[in-house]
Parts: structure tokens; C-alpha cells; sequence
């Protein structure tokens, strides 16, 4: 790569191949037009019993492979797909395969944290890599150490520039980055960073998994804009939790930027009655269409996955996509 950050000797892409999965056509469509290649054939259908059915249909023998997919719902339909895939590419003998997944599903499940539970996290990776993955690519993990779990080389992309990009246009004033639990502070650090804000954490106490209690709110929010970050909002109670008590201490517009939209039950609904006036999520995960609401604005990370491919395939370092952070 030269000085001007151009990749040289392109006619190498043409051992560049792309393929995609079910869960998320639109974002693999998004990185194959900014790569510039046209997305290989890949037949997945099933058998009248439910059974996943593979077959890769362009030569991929001694290519750079890279697969498509997020591990987001159907969540075990979709990995399992993924990790058919993985196989048909591993005995198609492609000289290298990469797991794109822009949403690692599972990634929760990070620790035992009660008696007698998996570490489904580690289990998945083990899965991914005894399938054929040679390396993985994926965005905003939940937790740090999923990274560790992997025995293949792992690049974390982070989210942040392609929000920082879009919120600057809002320009909001007097803004305040807020962490909706303590969990989430290295990643309020580095928006607050990136952003040039204040920061602000907002305590609570988790009742269940999917319910919590605020506490208390530590930072000065009062007559401010916030914007509330996390990786991911599933039911959304935690993020309307804190909205709430957001706007009981004085804050102003209250946005919201989450990497992965998972939005299950009735999370929308919730985001609809909630005091949240705009909420951003990447493309990570694809959005149903009745799950479509004015307060949400959807982000493309099609380019950003597009650079570090390139820059995977070229043996060129992807740390450039994100120097800036240090979580």
C-alpha cells in the first residue's frame, strides 16, 4: 500500500471471491458493490425434513474466500448454515476462508457466571474453526474476551466512525456520550473520545435478564443532548430504562446509537412509548419490515466491512480502520 493508502497491484482480485449467506443479502451486497467484485453463487436450500443443503457453485480452489453472514435470528438456523458453508469451502479446497460476521450471535454467553452453564461462546467459536474457518472479521463484540476464544486470528471492527459520520450532521450541542450500564464504559470512553463529549454512566441493577432498575445516573446530563451507546438492544428495556431516567435528570434530546439491532418481542413498541427521540443501528443484523418505525435510522457498515476485506485479502493491517480506539 502506498502513502496515499491506495492498494497496489489489483489485478490480484481476482483470487478475491465473495459469498454470502441467508441471513443478511442486503449488507453483502452493500460490501460486494464497494469491493467492486461480483458476489459467487452459493445454492442453500433444504430437505423436506428441515436439513440445511450446501453447494458452493464457482471454483474456489486456492482463492481467498470470504463468507457472509450474521449470526442474528433465526440465530441457530443461520450459524448452522454458516458452518455448512464453512465445510463445503474447506473440501472445495479454497486456499483461505474468512467468517464474516457482522453480528457474532452467542457472544453473550461469555463466562460462567452461575453454576452449571456453558460458555456458549467459546463453544461457537470452536465450532466455527473445526468447520473451516481460517480466520474471522466481525463487529463490536458484546464482550472483549470472545476475542480469546478464537485459536484462528480474529479482527474487531468497531462501529464508531460510521455513527460519528452520521451524528455529526445532527449537530447536536452540549452533548453527553452515556453508558446505559457500567458494563458498557469502554465503549462510551471511545465515543466520548471520538465524539469530543462529556461522559456519563448510567448505574442500574439487573432483576432478570432482560429487566433492570435504575440507580443512579453518574455524570452531569442536566439541559444537555445525549446519546446513549451500546452493542446491542434486544427487548430494549434497559435503553428505555435509561432514557427514562435520562429525562428525569434534565437531559434534552435523547438519541440513541447501537450497533446491532436485534429488536425482539415487542422492542419497537417499546422504543415507540419510550423517551428516546432517534435511534441509529448498523445494517449488522437486517431489519424485517415490521419492525420498521419513523425513530429509527438504519447505518451502513457495508464499507467499512469492504475496507478491512480488502485490506485482509492484500495482507495489509486493517488497525488503520480504528487506531483511534482503545477500549
Amino acid at each position: 500500500m502506498n502513502e496515499q493508502g491506495e492498494f497496489n497491484n489489483l489485478t490480484t482480485m481476482d483470487k478475491l471471491v465473495v459469498f454470502s449467506g441467508n441471513s443478511n443479502p442486503k449488507l453483502a451486497q452493500s460490501i460486494s458493490k464497494s469491493l467492486k467484485v461480483k458476489q459467487a453463487g452459493i445454492l442453500s436450500s433444504k430437505f423436506s425434513d428441515g436439513e440445511i443443503q450446501v453447494k458452493i457453485e464457482e471454483n474456489v480452489r486456492g482463492k481467498d474466500v470470504f463468507i457472509i453472514q450474521s449470526t442474528c435470528p433465526p440465530v441457530n438456523e443461520n450459524l448452522m448454515e454458516l458452518l455448512i458453508i464453512l465445510d463445503a469451502l474447506r473440501r472445495a479446497s479454497a486456499a483461505r476462508i474468512t467468517a464474516v460476521i457482522p453480528y457474532f450471535g452467542y457472544a453473550r454467553q461469555d463466562r460462567k457466571d452461575q453454576p452449571r452453564v456453558p460458555i456458549t461462546a467459546k463453544l461457537v467459536a470452536n465450532l466455527l474453526t473445526v468447520a473451516g474457518a481460517n480466520r474471522v472479521l466481525t463487529l463490536d463484540l458484546h464482550a472483549g474476551q470472545v476475542q480469546g476464544f478464537f485459536d484462528i486470528p480474529l479482527d474487531h471492527l468497531y462501529a464508531v466512525d460510521v455513527f460519528l459520520e452520521y451524528f455529526t450532521e445532527m449537530q447536536m450541542k452540549n452533548l453527553v456520550i452515556v453508558s446505559p450500564d457500567v458494563g458498557g464504559i469502554k465503549m462510551a470512553r471511545a465515543y466520548a473520545k471520538k465524539f469530543n463529549a462529556d461522559l456519563a454512566i448510567v448505574d442500574k441493577r439487573r432483576n432478570t435478564p432482560e429487566a433492570t432498575e435504575v440507580m443512579h445516573i453518574l455524570g452531569e446530563i442536566k439541559g444537555k443532548d445525549v446519546l446513549l451507546v451500546d452493542d446491542i438492544i434486544a427487548t430494549g428495556s434497559s435503553l428505555v430504562e435509561a432514557a427514562k431516567a435520562l429525562r428525569e435528570a434534565g437531559a434534552k434530546k435523547i438519541c440513541a446509537a447501537i450497533t446491532h439491532g436485534v429488536l425482539s418481542n415487542s422492542a419497537v413498541e417499546k422504543l415507540e412509548k419510550s423517551h428516546i427521540d432517534f435511534l441509529a443501528i448498523s445494517d449488522s443484523i437486517p431489519l424485517p419490515e415490521g419492525k420498521m418505525s419513523k425513530k429509527i435510522k438504519v447505518v451502513s457498515v457495508g464499507g467499512l466491512f469492504a475496507d478491512a476485506i480488502k485490506r485482509i485479502h492484500f495482507e495489509q493491517s486493517i488497525s488503520v480502520l480504528f487506531d483511534s480506539i482503545r477500549r
